[in-house]
């Protein structure tokens, strides 16, 4: 990222109220290529101002405005028109997230067409979605209700541009709130095209506003310290997320935070090691690790892990590695120079710890190869901290207690992988892991439905399906008398 100026490149403004602008102060910044590491677009770069500007907008747009008015088959009707518009806006929205990240090209079309069906998933959620009733023995009636929780600010990472804010902010809009999103800085540029496309939909103006910027007395800290604010979503570092709960709790705002993972993907011996070995390439590699569910550290009981291993090398080194443009590319650099360097460091101080590279290393540019890590004591970084790249350690074990053990000593908790064929293992180890999420003989794959979150240093909260919507609403309960006899 750099703050000179390039008039020359396409700019990508702020989107405030309905309309796309400059920062008040004029600045801007440049968001750069992974692959060719030089700038592709200019970017509003938004201060305190910029982020007081936003929230008014959303607050306005809730307490005066239609949206948290309309009734869910018209909010639903426009999300859906959003969501075709993302599916027509495909290859736009793609480039703009593999020139600010270096994802694959391939990978950054899927991740539009997941974006688009949150939208669809949750305008359809809202409207279908049951209330309780509750009938009671003294002559009364109680029920709940849901209703829409006022301005959000939604706080996105940058490995998943689109993706996780559309995650944060579909069910926000489909339960009725307003949305200020800020998108990573160093992936800024599929934030700008959604809000555009929004408006296009016919979503009213200020529902959704996007601000650009930094985080501490910048925009982050302008938009997480903010009285008028209800509801604040984060997906992002761990230490991060501390620094918002902290400022949010000045205001007792509620926030939902999912944060760092450092998560074992566990082979028994009984696994299906084709279906093992293709899919823990999948788990740390896709997005070049660059995934905060990765399954970074391969537990692989003793009898099979030789075997394991020499294929997942092969695997690993079969990888296409090469410009994210080419249809034929698996695996591009990772997001920035500055994450270059966090990932190398791991790298180049395996022998330090003790530990032997298999395969990878460092490429050329920013590129780290897909890396295989052994022979590390427990205590080592690379074992115990999330590196947030390509690079796996794997190690053997002995036993299910074991394992276990040995899984819930991380700090972290945010997924698992299991492979197993034996049924009733599977369910137990699963019900033993202190993690958010397991996947069993497989891995990212989602139903939008079930609860997304983590525990320990993984975060707090959950969201998805009804578990959105209570984050994102004011649940009421609202008791009725219907029989006055008295009693």
């Amino acid at each position: 990222m750099s703050t000179q100026q390039h008039p020359e490149l396409p700019f990508l403004g702020h989107v405030i109220d309905g309309k796309e602008t400059e920062s008040r102060d004029g600045a801007r910044f440049t968001t750069v290529d992974p692959y060719s590491r030089q700038p592709w677009a200019e970017v509003a770069l938004g201060g305190v101002e910029d982020a007081h500007d936003a929230v008014t907008a959303a607050r306005r747009a809730f307490d005066e405005g239609p949206w948290p008015r309309m009734g869910y088959v018209e909010r639903g009707r426009l999300l859906h028109r959003l969501a075709d518009l993302l599916e027509a806006h495909e290859e736009e929205l793609a480039l703009a997230d593999s020139h600010d990240m270096g994802k694959p090209l391939e990978q950054a079309r899927h991740d539009v067409a997941r974006a688009g069906h949150n939208f669809r998933f949750f305008a359809d959620h809202a409207r279908l979605a049951a209330a309780e009733a509750l009938p009671m023995d003294s002559g009364h009636h109680a029920y709940t209700t849901f209703g829409p929780a006022g301005v959000v600010v939604a706080i996105a990472p940058w490995n998943f541009p689109l993706m996780l804010e559309t995650w944060k902010v579909a069910p926000a809009l489909a339960w009725g709130n307003t949305v200020v999103l800020k998108p990573a800085e160093d992936t800024p540029a599929s934030a700008t095209i959604l809000a555009r496309l929004a408006l296009e939909a016919g979503i009213p103006q200020g529902v959704l506003n996007v601000v650009h910027g930094y985080g501490p007395a910048s925009v982050g800290e302008a938009l997480t310290t903010d009285p008028r604010v209800d509801r604040i979503t984060f997906t992002g570092e761990t230490g991060t997320g501390r620094a918002i709960a902290r400022a949010a709790s000045a205001n007792l705002t509620p926030v939902s935070l999912e944060l760092g993972g450092k998560n074992c993907n566990i082979v028994f011996a009984d696994a299906d090691l084709d279906n093992a070995v293709a899919w823990s390439v999948q788990s740390i590699f896709r997005n070049a690790g660059q995934i905060c569910l990765s399954g970074s550290r391969i537990l692989v009981q003793r009898e099979v892990y030789d075997e394991f291993l020499e294929r997942f090398v092969a695997a690993a080194e079969a990888l296409v590695v090469g410009d994210p443009a080419d249809p034929a590319t698996e695996f591009g650099p990772v997001a920035s120079q500055e994450h270059f360097s966090k990932v190398a460091g791991y790298v180049e101080s395996v022998g330090e710890h003790g530990g032997r590279l298999l395969t990878g290393g460092l490429g050329e540019g920013w590129f780290v190869r897909p890396t295989v890590l052994v022979d590390l004591p427990p205590t080592a970084p690379h074992v115990c901290e999330e590196i947030f790249g390509p690079v796996a350690v794997v190690e053997p074990f002995d036993s299910e207690a074991e394992v276990l053990e040995t899984a819930n000593a991380s700090r972290y908790g945010l997924d698992a992988q299991v492979f197993t064929e034996d049924l009733s293992r599977a369910h137990r180890v699963a019900d033993g892991l202190h993690v958010g999420t397991v996947w069993v003989n497989c891995f990212f794959v989602r139903d939008l439905r079930a609860p997304f979150g983590g525990v320990g240093d993984s975060g707090i909260g959950r969201e998805g399906g009804t578990f959105s919507r209570e984050f994102f609403t004011e649940p009421k309960a609202v008791v009725m008398q219907i029989d006055r006899t008295p009693r």
